[in-house]
């Protein structure tokens, strides 16, 4: 069968041409929304997991923080599930009452959070060095938490601003 010549020549289905894939430019981010559209962006290297959660699998645990929906099972280990609007203080609330809530659990060191947002809206390659710093739409209590954000692409509306997974996860505002 090596030798037949039918298997030296050209026999691949996509013909002689190959298409060389671009390489994206900038770092890997998933790009989601609170209930008030309002767009953010976490680096891919600062996420454990990515899930939609039936609001039942998350346990309500009693006199723990109102920021805070309870608990959930990440593959045999308990985290916490922190409703991210409520934290950062977004003026719409975020509906629980739906049969999945998307889940993005991120972690540092060894803190593991699980942020429940309002909606998912994929992966994409942003470049650092088209990060604007100041941000004017930025309310004050949400102004700790976030870095910088993208302007939007021509296909989008909206900044895209990039969450400091560690400021979240390190704030005070889980003790209240």
């Amino acid at each position: 069968m090596v030798s037949n010549p039918e298997f030296a020549e050209n026999s691949s289905p996509f013909g002689s041409e190959i298409q060389e894939l671009e390489s994206p430019e900038g770092e890997l981010h998933l790009r989601f929304v609170l209930p008030s559209e309002m767009g953010f962006v976490l680096p891919a290297e600062s996420i454990r997991e990515v899930m939609q959660q039936s609001p039942d699998q998350i346990t309500p645990i009693p006199n723990a923080s109102p920021l805070l929906l309870g608990t959930m099972n990440l593959r045999g280990q308990i985290i916490w599930v922190a409703d991210l609007a409520q934290f950062l203080g977004d003026s719409m609330i975020l509906r629980t009452d739906r049969p999945e809530i998307p889940v993005i659990a991120v972690e540092d060191q060894d803190t593991l959070l699980g942020l429940a947002v309002s909606d998912m809206r994929g992966m994409r390659w942003l470049s650092p060095e088209k990060i604007k710093i100041q941000l004017n739409d930025v309310p004050d209590n949400m102004a700790p938490f976030i870095r910088g954000g993208w302007l939007p692409d021509d296909d989008e509306e909206g900044i895209w601003h990039l969450l400091d997974h560690v400021a979240v996860l390190r704030s005070a505002r889980w003790g209240t």
